[in-house]
């Protein structure tokens, strides 16, 4: 029986499903939006959380934590210098999960999971080219 067993398995082994969420949060810190399963993106809503809590609280210590689940020092930067002012007045629910489509080889449903505060801004959006006249 399954009784009082937090967390999802994710037909992985643990240090496998750990390195799995280790990444993956890495990931969405460091792009602000990422793209996953649904089950992936439920489970490492609470690790980023507590990631940015650790960024709030901008000590030493809280930066060796963050360092030491985190997989860049870059990414750490960007945490306590960018995301953690970001969310300075708010006292949780950092995430945001949209529903995007289900996967063409086995069905899955895919969600986007990112920042509730984004810029707005995209990083590399291409200027728009207009097609030259061809009236004679």
């Amino acid at each position: 029986m399954r009784h009082r067993k937090k967390g999802r398995q994710l037909g992985r082994q643990t240090k496998h499903r750990w390195a799995l969420f280790r990444s993956l949060v890495t990931s969405l810190l460091e792009h602000e939006r990422i793209e996953t399963t649904e089950a992936k993106a439920k489970e490492i809503r609470g690790f980023t959380d507590r990631m940015i809590t650790l960024g709030k609280d901008g000590s030493l210590p809280a930066r060796r934590r963050a360092l030491s689940f985190l997989r860049s020092k870059d990414v750490v930067s960007k945490l306590f210098s960018d995301v953690a002012v970001r969310f300075k007045d708010r006292p949780g629910g950092y995430t945001r999960m949209v529903k995007t489509r289900r996967r063409i080889g086995d069905a899955a449903e895919m969600v986007a999971i990112e920042l509730v505060t984004r810029p707005d801004t995209p990083a590399d959006k291409k200027p728009s080219v207009t097609a030259p006249s061809t009236k004679s």
